[in-house]
């Protein structure tokens, strides 16, 4: 099973916004996930993310490839390098 760190889409039209989750690639971008690690919000300035930290890093531990938002939201807090 290819596991994948990606956003899903939360929010109204026009004013998006996502929870950084952990869901099987063949799964619909907001179908059924394993777990949620975080948000991330666009439309303030800038842009704000939380995300736990020791979560992202176990995940990414057993093989779990982040999409490049993620990747580079995960750069920005400094998980990964």
């Amino acid at each position: 099973m290819a596991v994948k760190i990606r956003l899903r889409r939360m929010g109204k039209k026009k004013a998006p916004f996502y929870r950084i989750v952990v869901a099987d690639s063949r799964s619909p971008r907001d179908g059924r996930c394993i777990e949620e690690i975080g948000t991330y919000d666009p439309n303030q300035n800038p842009s704000a993310y939380q995300v736990d930290e020791e979560l992202a890093k176990k995940w990414l531990a057993n093989g779990a490839q982040p999409t490049e938002t993620v990747n580079r939201i995960f750069k920005n807090a400094g998980i990964v390098k």
